[in-house]
């Protein structure tokens, strides 16, 4: 059989990549619970060694791990479940007041004479429609969530069989003797990052919650978990992670409190995300704002509201594996940020 040409070859690749895209998004339904599972399970991995440290039984340190899991998934979530509900009820008031604050901007601007087409504006700007965005990635969740005991019953399983994914991987690459230090570095480098992300995130979540709380804006409970959970997209989570706690903080409260609200998701999210994330991370792992954006809409598309949640660790994920292959690090530094080159 002759070899095939460059065009040929990526033609192959490019239609087999098609395939498989269809092939996720077909079976999502079982896929998304099993990334959650994987998710949770590589965050939990420290823990399981934290615990082996004290030479705990490797099985009492998962039922520990699980009960932690359980125990601030069901409590949260009734908490998170509760405001959610409340906060349902109350929004189609919140789009209307909001949509009164909207028009008095306008007429404002009219008296400087900024002549705006009021109806033309709110037809193509609905500012209730970013209180949904939120909300309604919060209802997906909630439904992928649904699948509790499958996800963490498949948590319990890769607990048990993380110690030996290393070794498999290598005999399964025909690798026995442990020579190709890529495997161990891509295995490394996402524990590393999602356990440091995720630390960081809660970190952002709680002190938003607390300062919200703080400042007497209602479902601060709800906003801090919308701020952790979007805290996992760089620049584009932090807004609009932001944008529901200030509309609400404007329509309850006035424009100081919406103003302040808004000042201290912008110190909160540039203190954690340049300064303590980096720190801890390093500046190695970074992705250019082009593809945060793009893989948040392909993601996304492919695995709906976790995919949105989980689209930027998704795509570390890719480009950690194109790091640690010569064939693929051309691609990774497309998807980087370009300070290395810059530093060159």
């Amino acid at each position: 059989m002759a070899s095939l040409t460059g065009v040929n070859k990526s033609l192959i690749i490019f239609a087999a990549l098609v395939v498989v895209l269809a092939g996720i998004k077909a079976a999502s339904v079982i896929i998304i619970p099993f990334i959650l599972a994987a998710f949770i399970a590589i965050v939990c991995n420290p823990l399981i060694k934290f615990f082996g440290r004290y030479r705990i039984p490797k099985g009492v340190s998962v039922v520990i791990v699980v009960l932690i899991i359980v125990g601030l998934g069901v409590s949260l979530g009734g908490l998170v479940g509760q405001s959610v509900n409340d906060f349902s009820q109350q929004l189609p008031e919140y789009k209307a007041q909001l949509k009164e604050e909207f028009v008095w901007l306008v007429d404002l601007a009219s008296q400087y004479n900024i002549l705006i087409d009021r109806d033309q504006i709110l037809s193509m700007f609905d500012p209730g429609k970013m209180v949904d965005v939120a909300t309604n990635m919060l209802t997906g969740l909630g439904g992928v969530m649904a699948n509790m005991f499958l996800i963490i019953l498949t948590v319990v399983f890769m607990l048990f069989e993380g110690p030996t994914l290393s070794k498999k991987i290598h005999m399964a690459l025909a690798d026995p003797d442990r020579k190709m230090e890529q495997i161990d570095r891509f295995l490394a480098s996402i524990n590393s990052y999602l356990a440091i992300k995720t630390l960081v995130s809660l970190g952002t979540g709680v002190i938003a919650a607390l300062y919200l709380w703080i400042l007497d804006v209602d479902y601060f409970v709800l906003w801090g978990v919308l701020a952790f959970m979007f805290n996992y997209i760089p620049n584009i989570g932090s807004i609009i992670a932001a944008v529901p706690a200030v509309l609400l903080a404007l329509i309850t409260q006035g424009p100081l409190t919406a103003g302040l609200v808004g000042a201290g998701y912008l110190i909160i999210n540039t203190v954690m995300g340049n300064i303590v994330e980096p720190k801890f991370m390093g500046k190695g792992l970074g992705l250019s704002t082009l593809v945060v954006f793009l893989s948040l809409i392909f993601w996304g598309w492919l695995l709906g509201t976790v995919g949105m949640l989980l689209s930027v660790p998704l795509t570390m994920i890719v480009k950690i594996a194109l790091e640690a292959s010569d064939e693929g690090r051309w691609v990774a530094t497309l998807l980087g940020t370009g300070q290395s080159i810059d530093e060159k």
